[in-house]
């Protein structure tokens, strides 16, 4: 699956990306002439500059590489955490570990992403490997 070229633009690589989430699938670019990895998608490889990225799906592990909690009244919804997940194809994202309480996500815990499909909008979610609640 290639991405569409640089003449098409990177908002059309943006809403390829986000129709594969709405559709439940997560990939990343892998860039062909560098053979690394690229996230957030783009027309282009941030490493070498070509344009010869072609569409993967993870493996969908990573590891949490920083994690903070964002407190809100319980009424909207509670505390929930937004983290930074280094993929371990190498690229890092934000999003939220989804399966532990916001206090109990850490710093190197082991996450696997999946895809949460909501009124029809896809979105990347983590649940922790170890450590989650029963």
């Amino acid at each position: 699956m290639t991405t569409p070229t640089i003449e098409e633009g990177a908002g059309s690589v943006q809403a390829f990306h986000q129709d594969e989430l709405d559709a439940g699938r997560f990939r990343v670019q892998r860039c062909s002439e560098c053979s690394r990895h690229v996230y957030y998608p783009r027309a282009s490889c941030p490493h070498c500059g070509s344009a010869a990225l072609e569409w993967k799906m993870p493996s969908g592990l990573g590891t949490v590489h920083a994690v903070t909690t964002v407190r809100r009244k319980p009424a909207d919804g509670g505390d929930l955490n937004v983290s930074l997940i280094d993929l371990d194809e190498g690229v890092r994202l934000m999003s939220r570990v989804d399966n532990l309480a916001p206090e109990a996500v850490r710093i190197g815990q082991r996450v696997r992403a999946r895809v949460q499909v909501k009124d029809g909008r896809g979105l990347v979610l983590f649940d922790a490997i170890e450590g989650a609640a029963a």
